[in-house]
């Protein structure tokens, strides 16, 4: 009786994981250099990737690798210029967004973990899209490339990678773990783990599995409130992690890991952007190594809340200096092709307008 074997996600295996199945299916090693290189340096698809091995090999293998690339249906150019914007059809019509940005020097991209998120967060449009499924690592990696194709002959590198797309990471611990081995896999992208960030909702087992990990990526938690009753308002997840436990999975991935906490503050008007909610965070983080980001509520359709104003901003980060915990005002970024935080959504949710007067400063 013969064993029908499953198609593998041959991208979104970790160098060491393709070897091995190389080997399980009776190909020398020695050839898995050349198709990592293939896969991962010249960015080929596993059809064309398998090439590089020897034709008695390679009939018998690509039967059970055939993982196309995404296919791109829209690519959106923001009006600075250094912003842009990918819709990515997957193999099974699944749609995500990734979001390439450059800076003086640099360029991150936005990768996306999950097609949709179950999450709910009240101002992120890809909440309000619920969860279509998990990305493969393969598909992770794939938008890497992606942004990386994008670049071209500008000269630039890709930098820095931020896990802040479509999709809670730490939901997909597994797919985003093996994602990550790859780009940071030095016959690669060979980024560094301190240039990848993931974002959280703050799903408590998952930043406890990160602080084990013997090579920790960088953590940041979407915060938005210092009460529970306000941050479950705002993130339904708080409800099954609460705030307390939260925080002290965050020192326990600060000590373990030795590493700062970023935090995610999205101002909203009248909500979280007074004094008294500044002094209220400066209180929470006390003792723990954090910085925060604040960042200017961008438009999302079916949320009434508005950005706060840039003197609001002001005195809210500098009420956070005094406290000696340091911060950033995030720019404004693509809110023309709705690419800011909380607006992707693989083309089904329109934002709303933004109103005018706040310019966020880097």
């Amino acid at each position: 009786m013969t064993t029908q074997k499953h198609a593998v996600d041959l991208p979104g295996m970790p160098r060491a994981a393709l070897a091995a199945w190389l080997r399980e299916n009776g190909v020398p090693e020695s050839h898995a250099r050349g198709l990592w290189r293939s896969l991962h340096v010249l960015g080929e698809t596993p059809a064309r990737a398998l090439e590089c091995l020897p034709e008695k090999h390679r009939g018998r293998l690509a039967p059970l690798c055939e993982t196309p690339r995404p296919e791109i249906l829209r690519e959106s150019a923001g009006g600075d210029g250094l912003t842009r914007k990918f819709l990515l059809r997957l193999a099974d019509g699944a749609r995500i967004e990734t979001v390439l940005m450059r800076y003086d020097g640099r360029a991150t991209a936005c990768l996306s973990t999950q097609a949709g998120c179950a999450m709910g967060c009240v101002f992120c449009a890809t909440g309000r899209l619920g969860l279509r499924r998990n990305l493969t690592a393969g598909e992770i990696v794939a938008q890497a490339l992606v942004a990386r194709e994008a670049l071209g002959g500008a000269g630039e590198r890709l930098r820095n990678v931020v896990l802040m797309g479509m999709g809670e990471p730490l939901a997909n611990y597994d797919n985003v773990r093996d994602a990550v081995e790859i780009l940071c896999d030095s016959g690669g992208l060979a980024l560094r783990r301190a240039r990848v960030s993931l974002s959280t909702v703050g799903i408590v087992p998952g930043i406890l599995r990160m602080a084990a990990e013997p090579r920790p990526v960088s953590l940041a938690v979407s915060l938005h409130a210092a009460s529970q009753e306000e941050r479950a308002a705002l993130i339904p997840a708080a409800r099954r992690w609460p705030l307390d436990s939260l925080l002290q999975a965050c020192r326990e991935y600060s000590r373990a890991a030795r590493r700062k906490v970023f935090f995610e503050w999205t101002l909203i008007h009248g909500r979280n952007d007074t004094p008294d909610s500044a002094r209220t965070l400066a209180a929470l983080l006390r003792g723990l190594d954090a910085h925060v980001n604040l960042i200017p509520l961008n438009p999302v359709a079916g949320f009434g809340g508005r950005p706060g104003g840039s003197e609001a901003a002001r005195q809210f980060q500098e009420i956070l200096r005094r406290a000696a915990i340091p911060s950033t005002l995030r720019q404004y970024r693509g809110l023309d092709i709705a690419a800011g935080c909380g607006q992707l959504a693989a083309g089904g949710v329109h934002p709303a307008r933004r109103e005018p007067g706040f310019t966020g400063a880097d």
